[in-house]
């Protein structure tokens, strides 16, 4: 197999370099955060933490999930005059969707305070929604400078809100300051202020916004977004079902546990977030310009650079999985080594299924998309009702594993007869990274400064 276009082996390397320290340095401080706050709060505070932030990081994938990727492709694939309705059509359905949003949140908030046996959880819902006004267009604003292929400012953004939340956490967890969870909703609302402010800055040589209604851009960033809409919230929801039936089903202590799992594997993930920002605005363009071929070839690349990286992670972090969990959350915690073990598992599978979603929602396949993560999700549901009634907290795990292998073979299926991708290719291409990445920085750099 012949590796083809050199240039863009270039952007794939330099881009993904940025973008996967851009990522790092966010959940590097979300994850200091997590390590005063683990130690901050007890067990039981920590769960209902848990379970609070999986609820409201739904509720913001649902007011965005509509209109992020459907506003990503066709400003990218645009003429820059259509742009304005583009954007004024993204900020209609998103301000509606803030509405509606914010009222079925106060309207569920006494039933899942009631359901997850956490009376705190009522207030902390009620205050997240002075935040949630401008977290709308702070996300708009990021998308629109990543469909012009811009980072810079989603970078500093994520990195200004990451350690404005830290700084607070460590600064009580020194001065044994005791700290409630409704100040904690209150500092992230503080920081959601400030990073808009940056993020607008950053993106405003591209907000350009006519102030009106536009029903046929409304349609199609509508109906484009629909199935993309519920492919992210059905792959949210698959992916935080199993603390929410943890917290239901056992104690919101449970979840916490589950959680501490969830978040380290999460950190080995940083790879896959980072090169699905780069690939989703590239493979729009390239569809246009190259076909499917010019697709194949970047899902092949992209996975393969992420498990060139993701493999070595993952070994270390399984065979020192107990040192890691003592040294992160503490002993109170022994109960999610284990987890930790069947987590790492699936997290190999993850840059498969993440890439080819945003992969077929490019090619306009989004209800394809939609489908299967939907069937997915309702595999990944029923198999942790069953399996924790009958093993407990590590049954939630098994069932995620179990459902992510699903997913794989599904996508290896539907990719094999869309684009003839080959899984084969990318253990290659993962298999090149190094040698790619020493020839082109570090040999490179050394033949430089020689001459």
């Amino acid at each position: 197999m012949e590796d083809k276009k050199p240039d863009k082996d270039q952007y794939w390397i330099k881009s993904g370099i940025i973008n996967i320290v851009q990522n790092f340095s966010g959940v590097f401080f979300g994850f200091a955060s997590f390590y005063f706050l683990v130690r901050l709060v007890s067990k039981y505070d920590f769960g209902v933490w848990t379970l609070f932030m999986s609820t409201t990081t739904i509720i913001e994938i649902t007011r965005i999930g509509l209109v992020q990727n459907a506003l990503i492709k066709y400003i990218s694939s645009s003429d820059k005059s259509e742009h304005p309705k583009i954007i004024s059509a993204a900020f209609t359905i998103t301000g509606a969707l803030t509405i509606l949003c914010i009222l079925l949140n106060i309207g569920f908030a006494h039933t899942l305070s009631s359901l997850w046996k956490s009376p705190e959880l009522k207030m902390l819902f009620y205050a997240y929604n002075v935040g949630f006004f401008l977290t709308g267009a702070l996300t708009l604003f990021n998308c629109i400078e990543q469909a012009h292929l811009s980072f810079k400012g989603i970078f500093i953004t994520n990195f200004v809100r990451q350690v404005i939340f830290f700084l607070v956490v460590a600064g009580s967890f020194f001065l044994k300051i005791h700290v409630e969870l409704i100040y904690l909703v209150v500092v992230q609302a503080v920081s959601v202020i400030i990073c808009t402010t940056i993020a607008y800055f950053y993106v405003r040589k591209h907000l350009k916004i006519s102030f009106k209604l536009y029903p046929e851009w409304i349609k199609k960033l509508f109906n484009y977004g629909k199935f993309a809409f519920g492919t992210t919230i059905s792959s949210m929801l698959s992916g935080t079902i199993d603390q929410m039936m943890l917290g239901g089903m056992l104690s919101p202590a449970a979840s916490g546990a589950f959680n501490i799992a969830v978040r380290i594997t999460n950190l080995i993930d940083i790879p896959t977030s980072a090169v699905a920002v780069i690939v989703f605005p590239q493979s729009a363009k390239r569809m246009e310009t190259e076909g499917k071929e010019g697709i194949k070839y970047l899902y092949e690349k992209s996975v393969g650079t992420i498990m060139a990286i993701l493999i070595p992670s993952v070994l270390v972090l399984y065979f020192f999985s107990g040192l890691v969990i003592h040294l992160i959350a503490g002993d109170k915690y022994n109960d999610s080594i284990p987890l930790l073990h069947v987590t790492l598992l699936y997290c190999l599978l993850i840059p498969y299924g993440r890439q080819f979603g945003t992969i077929l929602d490019s090619i306009g396949k989004t209800r394809l998309t939609f489908t299967i993560v939907l069937i997915t999700a309702t595999f990944n549901l029923t198999l942790n009702y069953f399996f924790i009634k009958q093993f407990g907290v590590v049954g939630a795990a098994y069932a995620t594993l179990i459902s992510n292998v699903l997913g794989f073979l599904i996508a290896r299926s539907i990719l094999k007869k869309e684009l003839n991708v080959k899984m084969s290719n990318t253990f290659i291409y993962a298999y090149r990274f190094y040698p790619d990445m020493y020839n082109k920085f570090i040999r490179k750099k050394n033949i430089t400064e020689t001459h």
